[in-house]
């Protein structure tokens, strides 16, 4: 199983739902919704290495999509999805990504 950590108000995270919806290979995680969720996620992004560049630059990193051999990556692509064009709304503070 894929799994996706996200948050509803994210315009990154809510741009795959459609493309996973019905799809029982993914299971999203909504680090908003539960202190749990956002340890869960924690635990991911405080050691992991695909957080290198992220860390320290204002960006949460999400979405954050574990794949099915627990490779941890940032890139909707790794796991057959498109990624929202970089164009319109993000949440990052200087406003390119999430």
């Amino acid at each position: 199983m894929i799994t996706i950590f996200g948050m509803k108000t994210c315009p990154d995270c809510t741009y795959l739902e459609p493309q996973i919806e019905g799809d029982e290979r993914f299971r999203t995680v909504d680090i908003g919704e539960d202190v749990k969720n956002l340890k869960e996620f924690l635990r991911i992004r405080d050691v992991d290495p695909a957080f290198d560049e992220v860390r320290g630059t204002g960006s949460v990193g999400i979405p954050c999509i574990v794949l099915e051999d627990g490779r941890v990556t940032l890139d909707p692509a790794d796991a057959g999805l498109t990624p929202r064009p970089e164009t319109g709304t993000a949440c990052r503070l200087d406003g390119k990504g999430c």
